[in-house]
């Protein structure tokens, strides 16, 4: 059987582990409708920032390739914690912790970058609906019907071309 340290040192304090499923932190699976949930849709129904994050993006210097991209994105921790008190977090608040840097031959297309950056409203929506149902930290803050209007019905993250660089 292995075992954290962190793990390890509680239990031989006779006390259970913080991150224990035994604590009722793991809530089960999610449902599949929301198995494709893009990572900026999930950050729009997030109660809590820890991370700003920097995507850097290379795009193909051969013309014939225009929508190959590669790069990265690093997570950096965060010495504040965002909090919500209303959801879904506006754009602003979505893109405020994020930057892309862009390196190509060209100007930045956001048509180009497929899924990376997607938002489904309908898909926010219903998530959000479910989390409110089915997770207590979600039970107590009320959702904004004007707020996910901001968002497109299926495209890219509103603002995100304000924040490349």
């Amino acid at each position: 059987l292995n075992i954290c340290s962190g793990c390890m040192t509680a239990l031989s304090h006779g006390k259970l582990p913080r991150l224990a499923l035994a604590n009722g932190l793991f809530r089960g699976q999610l449902p599949d409708q929301f198995l494709d949930l893009t990572w900026v849709e999930e950050r729009i129904c997030s109660i809590y920032y820890t991370t700003a994050h920097v995507t850097r993006l290379f795009q193909s210097s051969d013309p014939s390739q225009p929508r190959v991209f590669h790069g990265n994105t690093c997570a950096h921790d965060m010495n504040v914690v965002s909090t919500a008190r209303i959801l879904p977090r506006t754009p602003a608040d979505v893109t405020g912790f994020l930057s892309v840097v862009f390196v190509g031959p060209g100007k930045f297309n956001p048509a180009r970058l497929g899924t990376m950056f997607r938002v489904r409203k309908s898909k926010v929506w219903a998530f959000l609906l479910w989390l409110k149902h089915h997770n207590r930290l979600y039970a107590d803050i009320p959702v904004d019907t004007e707020i996910i209007d901001l968002y497109p019905q299926d495209g890219i993250l509103p603002g995100l071309c304000d924040r490349v660089i």
